[in-house]
């Protein structure tokens, strides 16, 4: 006879260690079947990542240097939501200005996922802005260690830099698989 599926009951949870982006929790959790063990967490805030894409068909996309893997990335304009945001598209909106410095009248939902479900609760909202335009500069300035290139791609483009490895980031691959599928229409 097969053994159903349980949840695990979680018993205690206790901080352990706290940085600017994400606490990490230590959870007890008890399961009918397999006892008490102790799970690492690691809480952050929610996340969002937006693909903005011009009138002409470009994508807006940011060159940034990662320090998880020490070398540059590709990867469209995104950050964990802020406190004073109101919602997660206006953290989108927000994002995209400061990282890149377009915006547009619409901000159009793809979806959510959850990034890593095994140690992290969080989820990163995925959102589509058709038609931005330039309003100004990058402010690059707000977060010393992020260091940044807007580098303007065909969408024509994007599957093929991803099938070769030119864009690599698993979220922002993410956001154009949802892209693909929902297909949203032109807001012209």
């Amino acid at each position: 006879m097969a053994v159903k599926t349980r949840r695990w009951k979680t018993l205690a949870t206790e901080r352990v260690y706290s940085t600017p982006i994400f606490d990490l929790h230590r959870r007890k959790s008890a399961h009918p079947h397999r006892g008490e063990r102790n799970f690492y967490v690691l809480s952050a805030p929610g996340w969002v990542n937006i693909i903005p894409i011009t009138p002409e068909g470009d994508v807006v996309l940011v060159r940034q240097y990662r320090h998880g893997i020490s070398d540059f990335t590709l990867e469209i304009p995104g950050g964990m939501i802020d406190p004073q945001d109101p919602d997660p598209a206006q953290a989108a909106r927000r994002e995209m200005r400061e990282e890149c410095g377009y915006d547009s009248s619409i901000i159009i939902p793809l979806g959510q996922v959850h990034p890593n479900p095994a140690i992290q609760p969080n989820l990163c909202y995925l959102f589509f802005a058709p038609d931005v335009r330039k309003v100004g500069e990058p402010n690059s300035h707000l977060d010393s260690s992020e260091e940044t290139e807007v580098e303007l791609v065909r969408l024509t483009n994007i599957k093929q830099m991803i099938a070769t490895g030119r864009i690599t980031h698993a979220l922002v691959i993410t956001a154009f698989s949802f892209f693909d599928v929902y297909n949203p229409p032109p807001s012209r």
